[in-house]
């Protein structure tokens, strides 16, 4: 071998353990890198990374869990008439056999999701269309263990449910910012896609505050990470293993990844998760507005052949100021156009819904708006649905005073209903002075029939989170009589 070869490979080893020695020093680090800096050849760009996700996967896999669920089949009744009876009737004269009714039950459904284990002691948030109506739930965590679980709260506002189950020293996820996440950063969604338990896909982030048209509160994280039914409820994390979002539903035509994705950002997620665990409902601020992007608006217009000039063309169109709204109160008015909440400038709706979101009925922000091209700023305070500023509480049946059942199917044949709740008990209450009594059978409330207890329970529900807070009841006596009830729920007091 010749001196100037000798040379060369020397140069080569050094070459080689100065490298390794590099990549030691990446991995004896406090917290794990997930970047190897590449140097750039070009002057002024910066040094393009390649990203090590395999810290991230391993850190926050075990805080994602299997969900599997049971809804129950319903209890349906159908009528019908026997054509063999109508045929021989009529033969020998009988005349026609009357209609009748034959109940049967639905057959039991399965379905499958994600969860997020948020603390050691056994708290999971989800995806509501993961857990509603589940008569059962079963928690299977990724060392195989499985765990009854229960349902804490559901907001399908969020689409987000925080469910409990009866556990020790599991491993919570690290928490992270969803305001941090920049456009091209590198997540990874964690779930169990089609039963494929422990699925870990990775992609970057697309867009921010994203509206779907599919939730009240729109302001979504749009990924290209693959997501597929199953992944919903699981994580979506940075590339530290931090919980930044979770996922709830893909873009889709085929019901199958089609390549964009989208999670619930975690700002969202801490502010409905610690209602729900306080409350039992999520304590929703609104500012009293309805409107669109001054972007959108522009464009109506445009095709129209109207000409715009608001003064800016980025920000919130003011459409509409709600009567009796904080944004009223505060003398916003139609045309205006928001520009910042609390110094954060707002460009799209889902911005400022994303702000608002983590805010509470009672807490003051600070609006800056143009009107006229000219700058104004005013201080609003928040307000819930109903128009105030107090917490709403979630209501109960024991809170309005009242049980209920569902008929039997003999009761059923004897009255000639195919649905209903009949009274099983009343007691002092917001449901006995509007005089419900034991006995009277429910048949709608509001615009909802009743064919369960669940039915009832959601109509409340509404009720109470709505501006009115008014029950319509319809109802039958057992001797056939239409009753007709209205239950005012806005001074319901409630048990402490």
């Amino acid at each position: 071998m010749t001196k100037k070869t000798l040379f060369i490979v020397a140069i080569a080893l050094c070459m080689g353990l100065s490298a390794t020695a590099t990549y030691k020093s990446f991995q004896t680090e406090k917290n794990v890198s997930q970047t190897f800096p590449v140097t750039s050849n070009v002057s002024g760009v910066p040094a393009t990374p390649v990203v090590d996700l395999t810290y991230a996967a391993e850190k926050a896999v075990n805080s994602v869990v299997y969900i599997k669920v049971t809804i129950q089949g319903q209890q349906r009744t159908m009528t019908y008439s026997d054509p063999f009876e109508d045929f021989f009737g009529d033969f020998f004269g009988r005349g026609q056999s009357q209609p009748q009714q034959r109940t049967y039950k639905e057959p039991d459904r399965k379905g499958a999701g994600s969860g997020v284990i948020l603390s050691a002691d056994g708290y999971i948030v989800t995806n509501n269309h993961v857990v509603d109506n589940a008569s059962e739930i079963m928690v299977k965590l990724n060392d195989n263990r499985e765990f009854k679980g229960r349902i804490i709260g559901t907001d399908a506002n969020s689409d987000l449910a925080l469910i409990k189950i009866e556990a020790k020293n599991l491993q919570p996820i690290t928490i992270g910012n969803s305001d941090e996440l920049k456009l091209g950063e590198w997540v990874l969604a964690i779930g169990n896609p089609y039963s494929l338990t422990s699925t870990v896909t990775a992609g970057i982030v697309s867009a921010k505050a994203r509206t779907t048209g599919s939730l009240n509160v729109e302001s979504a994280i749009q990924t290209d990470a693959a997501i597929n039914p199953g992944n919903s409820g699981g994580a979506l994390v940075n590339a530290r293993g931090e919980l930044v979002g979770i996922n709830n539903m893909i873009y889709s035509q085929t019901g199958s990844y089609a390549g964009y994705g989208f999670a619930i950002p975690v700002t969202i997620v801490k502010k409905v998760v610690a209602d729900l665990k306080e409350y039992g409902v999520v304590q929703r601020a609104l500012i009293g507005i309805a409107g669109s992007d001054v972007s959108t608006f522009i464009e109506q217009k445009e095709e129209k052949g109207e000409k715009v000039d608001l003064g800016t063309n980025n920000g919130i169109y003011v459409g509409q100021v709600t009567d009796d709204g904080a944004a009223k109160a505060a003398g916003l008015k139609e045309g205006d156009v928001i520009t910042e909440i609390d110094g954060k400038k707002v460009t799209r709706f889902g911005e400022l819904q994303e702000l608002l979101s983590t805010h509470k009925p009672g807490d003051k922000v600070t609006v800056k708006y143009l009107r006229d091209k000219k700058a104004h700023t005013a201080s609003l305070t928040l307000q819930n649905a109903q128009g105030t500023t107090s917490a709403i509480e979630k209501m109960s049946n024991d809170d309005l005073g009242i049980a209920l059942r569902k008929l039997t199917n003999d009761e059923k044949d004897e009255l000639a209903l195919s649905y209903g709740l009949i009274v099983s008990a009343v007691k002092d209450g917001k449901m006995k002075d509007a005089g419900i009594t034991k006995g009277l059978i429910l048949m709608q409330v509001n615009d909802r029939r009743l064919n369960d207890v669940e039915d009832f329970e959601a109509a409340v529900k509404e009720a109470n989170m709505s501006s009115d807070r008014v029950l319509w009841i319809r109802a039958k006596t057992q001797s056939g009589y239409n009753k007709s009830f209205t239950v005012d729920l806005s001074d319901t007091k409630k048990k402490k």
